[in-house]
């Protein structure tokens, strides 16, 4: 049997810590769970690889040196018995002669050839024959004797050096390789510029331009991708150009060095569904440390709040709902830390639970399970954890890893044992922050407050906060005039995770915006101004989303790697059909991932998650309601709507091979609210409507829609205003409606009109 052994046996022998093995393993994407984990033989592979690799030696030079010294020894052990024992001779009859300094040196050998004639030694002027040709050019050329012919002294000696390198091979030179030239340019460029950039004519560039198939002019821009492979016909390398920015040179965002981080208390999020008790749980929290403390405790003067369990602070923010929550994480704000899931006993995991536990993973934050109203006698803790392993939280005592505390927010049980758990998740994450440096942090809240202008909460993340900075938050800059603590009171300054209301500033941030404490008010400003402007460029130039239509591209140009999608349904069965479907279209180029999905229509919600993860949602047999669609055509989110599976599968396949090309589109025309219904003999039920937005048109096609959930999808057969026929009816009025070959409709139900427009091909 092979043996297996554990990850802290093997960093055992390596001398290495445990931390380092489990974080070299998660860069190969392998988890492992701790330094108790077992190592398979893949694994084991990987590491031993990686550091027989790493402690091998890097300078073998001593290794070459010995064996240069060596060559010349074992080339001389070649010579012929013969040739030994003359040079002997030789080297005892010099030896005899020369001074008793070059005795010392018997390592210097000359090979001498006397098998041609008779050398007289005395009559050989060795000084200047050891000048002109060295002893280690007579060493390395052992096995090409040189050869003393009989003659003329001074014509020999002048003779001998041209004829021994005559003697010697002639090596050919081999023809230098020219360099190619670096040249950095920026993601996009004119084609003139690149050309003066690279030193050639924009002639020659346009010339290549065409034979690429590409039609550009010398004014025209080229981007970064075509000007390489213009540049790789010139024997020219291209690296992107690093522009510095005004950002770039106030804010100084460079990552901190480990010795000056310090710890940092933890930041906490009250999550899940209504009425299960997170405001009691925040009551709870802060009359608990009421009566611990004499000073008051904590209270609501700002959206957020600081405790103290055992000595240590946790800080709560109490303001983000799911909007809000998404909201700052679409602006790149990573705010908390952990998240207490509130789940009540007595009423399980509900739609806004699993709303909830999506939005924190999406976040990347530990969650922590509060099972609340454990006073109640239809409390049922065990089926709260059987369901929450059905979205992939398996509790600690089950075997997984995520908290579980039951608390009663009510009778204030169980609270200082949850607060301990959030230490001891926070302890496991090694919170650390470096506080001597400027401050970042993030915008929590803002509000016009009619004496001070413009008030923000925020937090401090990195650094230390203090009045008088000087701070850009988003379009906002100013200088901090007054900073309030959580309890209301004045303070000059706040470190790392701790939340201060802070005025001063020239207009009222967005929460979510990161600031950054600068030295140079003229340049923040600059800056502030040019963010503002980019703003109205984005604005006239509408950001790109992803959709169906534009997935292939966005795959071959390397941007997609992870599709999102958030898919709704009439029930749950097809639900899990959809999601199962879509996610086996997986390849190699990109992962096909659902990160919501639910029951019932499409709302607001969905369309902000979206937005924030980049995804595109997918309804079956359901309809976004109107503030969902008014937020999806403002965020640019690709909803798309299906009533069979195979078609939903097909069209977001053909979308991941390239080959979407639709030929007809839906237009949605109008909306219209049923307000009462009158049953006609010989004609079926008529629906008197009120037409909420659009136009609803005679020879329109129709869906009824009940709760979000389509009924009922076909044709309009009649359309009246009052008695008499109606080619249309705009927003803003009354008129009858007959559905072809349906009766079934209801007051409250409302009638979609659209029509299919076909696309030009």
């Amino acid at each position: 049997m092979a043996i297996r052994p554990r990850v802290h046996e093997i960093s055992k022998g390596f001398g290495v810590p445990s931390k380092e093995i489990l974080a070299l393993m998660e860069g190969f994407g392998i988890t492992l769970k701790n330094h108790m984990a077992i190592l398979e033989e893949k694994e084991l592979d990987i590491i031993l690889d990686y550091y027989t690799q790493k402690f091998e030696t890097k300078d073998l030079g001593h290794v070459f040196q010995s064996q240069k010294t060596e060559e010349p020894k074992k080339k001389a052990k070649k010579e012929t018995k013969k040739e030994v024992k003359e040079e002997v001779a030789v080297e005892e009859k010099t030896a005899d002669e020369q001074p008793h300094e070059e005795k010392k040196q018997g390592k210097s050998v000359r090979y001498v050839d006397t098998r041609s004639s008779n050398v007289d030694l005395d009559r050989l002027d060795t000084e200047k024959i050891e000048k002109l040709v060295s002893d280690d050019k007579l060493i390395d050329q052992a096995p090409t004797k040189q050869k003393i012919k009989k003659g003329n002294k001074n014509k020999q000696q002048k003779n001998q050096p041209m004829k021994k390198e005559m003697e010697q091979p002639v090596k050919e030179k081999a023809p230098k390789k020219e360099e190619p030239k670096i040249v950095a340019i920026p993601e996009n460029i004119g084609v003139g510029e690149f050309a003066e950039r690279i030193g050639v004519s924009g002639v020659e560039v346009v010339k290549k331009l065409f034979l690429l198939g590409v039609m550009a002019s010398v004014s025209e821009i080229i981007d970064y991708d075509t000007a390489s492979l213009i540049a790789e016909e010139f024997n020219v390398t291209l690296e992107p150009e690093i522009i510095v920015t005004d950002e770039d040179l106030l804010f100084q965002d460079t990552e901190d060095d480990e010795k000056d981080l310090l710890p940092r208390s933890p930041v906490v999020v009250v999550m899940g569904h209504v009425d299960h008790g997170k405001t009691s749980l925040l009551d709870a929290i802060r009359d608990t440390q009421v009566t611990a403390t004499e000073a008051g405790g904590i209270t609501q003067h700002i959206g957020a709040s600081v405790v103290e369990i055992n000595g240590r602070p946790i800080t709560f923010l109490d303001t983000p709902g799911h909007a809000a929550f998404t909201s700052m994480r679409a602006r790149g704000a990573q705010v908390t830390d952990v998240a207490i899931l509130v789940v009540a006993a007595d009423d399980g995991v509900m739609p806004q639970t699993i709303e909830a536990i999506n939005h924190a993973k999406a976040a990347g934050i530990t969650i922590v399970v509060a099972i609340n109203k454990m006073d109640k006698e239809a409390a049922n803790p065990d089926r709260i954890k059987q369901e929450l392993t059905e979205h992939d939280l398996l509790i600690e005592e089950w075997g997984g890893d995520t908290i579980c505390v039951p608390i009663s927010a009510k009778k204030k049980e169980g609270i200082d044992n949850l607060l301990e758990m959030v230490l001891l998740v926070a302890e496991m994450k090694e919170l650390k922050a470096n506080p001597n440096r400027r401050a970042k942090g993030t915008v929590i809240e803002s509000r016009l407050d009619k004496g001070r202008g413009s008030v923000a909460t925020v937090l401090v993340q990195k650094g230390t906060l203090r009045s008088g900075d000087i701070i850009v938050a988003g379009t906002a800059v100013g200088r901090v005039r007054a900073m309030l603590d959580f309890k209301g009171n004045r303070i000059t300054e706040a470190g790392p995770s701790v939340p201060v209301e802070i005025a001063g500033l020239s207009e009222t941030p967005q929460g979510g915006d990161i600031f950054y404490a600068v030295d140079d008010e003229k340049k923040a400003r600059a800056v502030v101004e040019a963010r503002k402007q980019k703003i109205k460029d984005e604005k006239i130039a509408a950001q790109q989303k992803i959709s169906l239509d534009n997935l292939f591209d966005c795959i071959k140009e390397g941007e997609m790697k992870e599709l999102n999608i958030i898919v709704k349904a009439d029930v749950a069965g097809s639900l899990e059909a959809v999601k199962q479907s879509l996610e086996k279209l997986s390849n190699e180029e990109v992962r096909v991932k659902t990160i919501h999905g639910g029951v019932g229509g499409i709302t607001e919600s969905d369309v902000i998650l979206a937005q924030a993860s980049n995804a595109i949602i997918v309804g079956f047999n359901v309809r976004p309601d109107a503030s969902a669609r008014a937020t999806a055509e403002m965020t640019g989110v690709d909803m798309r709507m299906y009533r069979i599976i195979y078609e939903a599968i097909e069209e977001m396949e053909s979308a991941m091979k390239g080959m979407l090309d639709p030929k007809f589109r839906e237009v949605v025309l109008g909306h219209a609210e049923v307000r009462q219904t009158f049953k006609v003999s010989g004609v079926g039920t008529i629906a008197g409507s009120y037409v909420a937005d659009g136009k609803i048109s005679r020879n329109c096609e129709v869906r009824v829609v009940r709760d979000g959930i389509i009924i009922h999808e076909g044709k309009l057969d009649s359309l009246k205003r009052f008695k008499d026929d109606a080619k249309e009816v705009a927003s803003g009025y009354e008129c009858g409606m007959g559905i072809e070959n349906f009766n079934d409709i209801k007051e409250g139900d409302i009638i979609e009109c659209f029509e299919m427009e076909q696309i030009e091909q």
